[in-house]
């Protein structure tokens, strides 16, 4: 049996790895339009800082890789154009056909585009190539005034790549919010936070082109563009496959797309939000890793699902952990709950050893007690917190058993009252 995986890096060679070790008589051929088939994305604004001596650091496997210990013909430079399901075949740019009894589409994302943005001095980050021309720009011109557009993940993080760099910058957000939560309080103390600093937060400003040297008005010798992606999908929408009502595909569980042998992965599909129920779209590579899997054991024969995701993520903003996970409480009403939240200050460790300050808020429904959401700004620790907070959130864990986790204590790592116990305490007083 042929299986065809259409895209590299984390769905495309999860879905392929699995598929061959599922069945080790699959005929393999993965088809990667660049010639970088699995590299570190979410290292790309660390290479940029300086923090790694070369970009091919980030390179985890190459195409010989994969053919020598996987026995999987990876083809990089393999653009396929189209996909002509009735006759089980994909087509290259080239004119070559290949066919397919099982398919996998992991097309990915591609960063959000303004008028603009081909101009000089004008930057995505969501490639090698970016990563190496942006670094270069940074290096050879020192640009002096720099402009972010978008206050999300990859936004905050290219702030903070710029700073680095020694320049002065501005973040423009379309809305009045930052990461997207709509979560007053996260906006306010990570405002406060870039202030120190010295990163200017502009909300609710919209961009909608950029011309030579200026944004929204002020002068600017560098932009990022960082305002979110788009799956690509036109190539699986012109062969009948459905999207959902998130502009991905959409697939079940097992990551079927509705024509039969077909299956998509990664940051071209919408999945399903473990607290809602209903269909989500949150391109992440952790999502991108798994959904591969799935889809590669389901298109080899076997009969495993992907139940969904809580949105876990976690970004470092000029030193500071911001971890959240589920919904915000805004986010929660919006979907019909009856919310409550709680905040507290703590340190994640005794003072007499050297604690630092965490904050964590906790978000709740009324009516059923569940927890469903959290976030936490804080040091080293912010990732260990988070994901707690996303355990129990994930396995619809209620706010009485959250405060009595059994949680590790010794000075030396944590306080005898873990915050997150402290604000799950604090949050059981509003039921």
């Amino acid at each position: 049996m042929r299986l065809v995986v259409i895209g590299g890096v984390a769905a495309g060679l999860s879905a392929a790895g699995r598929a061959r070790r599922c069945d080790a008589s699959l005929e393999i051929t993965v088809l990667e339009k660049g010639e970088a088939i699995a590299w570190g994305a979410c290292g790309l604004p660390y290479y940029v800082q300086g923090l790694l001596e070369t970009v091919d650091q980030l390179v985890v496997y190459t195409p010989e890789y994969f053919r020598r210990e996987r026995r999987i013909d990876v083809r990089t430079g393999a653009n396929v154009v189209s996909i002509c399901h009735p006759r089980r075949q994909v087509v290259l740019a080239s004119g070559e056909r290949i066919p397919y009894d099982r398919l996998v589409v992991a097309t990915g994302a591609r960063p959000k585009r303004i008028n603009g943005a081909c101009e000089p001095g004008v930057f995505t980050l969501a490639t090698l190539e970016d990563a190496e021309k942006l670094r270069c720009f940074l290096i050879e011109r020192k640009p002096k005034r720099a402009a972010v557009i978008g206050a999300g993940y990859m936004g905050l993080q290219a702030a903070e790549t710029l700073r680095t760099h020694g320049a002065s910058v501005t973040i423009f957000e379309a809305e009045h919010e930052i990461l997207g939560r709509r979560d007053p309080a996260l906006t306010d103390a990570l405002r406060r936070h870039l202030e120190r600093f010295h990163i200017d937060l502009q909300l609710g400003v919209r961009v909608e082109s950029v011309e030579p040297g200026m944004v929204a008005g002020r002068p600017c010798d560098i932009v990022i563009l960082a305002a979110g992606v788009q799956p690509n999908v036109e190539i699986a929408a012109e062969a009948g496959i459905e999207l959902g009502r998130t502009g991905a595909i959409r697939v079940s569980d097992r990551m079927e797309t509705n024509l039969s042998g077909i299956y998509a992965a990664g940051d071209c599909v919408e999945t399903t939000h473990l607290v809602t129920g209903r269909p989500v779209y949150m391109p992440l590579g952790t999502t991108a890793n798994k959904t591969g899997r799935v889809a590669g054991a389901n298109a080899a024969g076997r009969r495993e699902r992907f139940p969904g995701v809580a949105g876990t993520m976690i970004v470092r903003v000029c030193g500071l952990g911001v971890g959240i996970t589920g919904l915000s409480e805004w986010q929660a009403r919006k979907e019909g709950l009856d919310p409550v939240s709680a905040s507290i200050e703590s340190f994640d460790k005794p003072r007499y050893f050297f604690g630092e300050r965490v904050w964590v808020s906790l978000v709740a429904d009324r009516r059923s007690g569940r927890l469903v959401g959290g976030t936490v700004l804080g040091s080293q620790a912010t990732a260990g917190s988070i994901n707690v907070i996303a355990t129990a959130v994930t396995n619809r864990m209620r706010v009485e058993d959250l405060e009595h986790l059994d949680l590790a204590y010794s000075p030396p790592y944590a306080q005898v009252w873990d915050p997150i116990l402290i604000a799950a305490r604090q949050l059981s007083k509003n039921f």
